[in-house]
């Protein structure tokens, strides 16, 4: 993925207005972040846990996206698998929710996936970072397949959002 700027960040959101994000939280270290391992780029906020980011390319633009996901429950001690990189944690995939882009996200729908906690999908396909046993399903797919069908799975669900 190609390094992106706090500005390009703040310009790309698309389910929130303009006031929104110039005041949400975007990384100070994103010099340092492994761009080159990244599909897409997805964070916390710091002072709100229940508010995560993502930010990345599709068709040759940048799409950034507010989510909001549920504090920590008893059923979050199962095991379940993320529907972007199909990586299974024990409590690390939480619902996640976006507000529609547009006229259907100011009357209050949204979309909701089920997604890792850290949004480190790139990095757990890759194999940059471990998800703990059996989090990786044996799969007779390259690497570079998992990545494709992480990116397809990000991009069908940016499209229930802008759509």
């Amino acid at each position: 993925m190609n390094p992106l700027t706090e500005q390009e960040i703040r310009t790309a959101f698309v389910n929130c207005t303009k006031g929104e994000a110039k005041r949400l939280f975007v990384p100070h270290d994103l010099a340092e972040r492994p761009w080159e391992d990244l599909d897409f780029l997805g964070w916390r906020d710091p002072q709100n846990p229940h508010r995560a980011y993502l930010a990345t390319w599709l068709d040759g633009r940048q799409v950034a996206l507010v989510l909001r996901s549920p504090g920590a429950a008893a059923w979050q001690t199962r095991r379940s698998m993320c529907s972007l990189c199909l990586t299974t944690h024990t409590g690390g995939v939480s619902l996640m929710v976006a507000a529609k882009a547009g006229r259907a996200g100011q009357q209050g729908n949204s979309v909701g996936a089920y997604i890792c906690s850290d949004l480190a999908c790139p990095l757990y396909v890759r194999g940059r970072k471990d998800a703990g046993i059996g989090a990786r399903l044996p799969e007779s797919l390259s690497t570079e397949e998992k990545i494709q069908r992480t990116l397809a799975n990000l991009a069908r669900f940016i499209a229930k959002i802008t759509t």
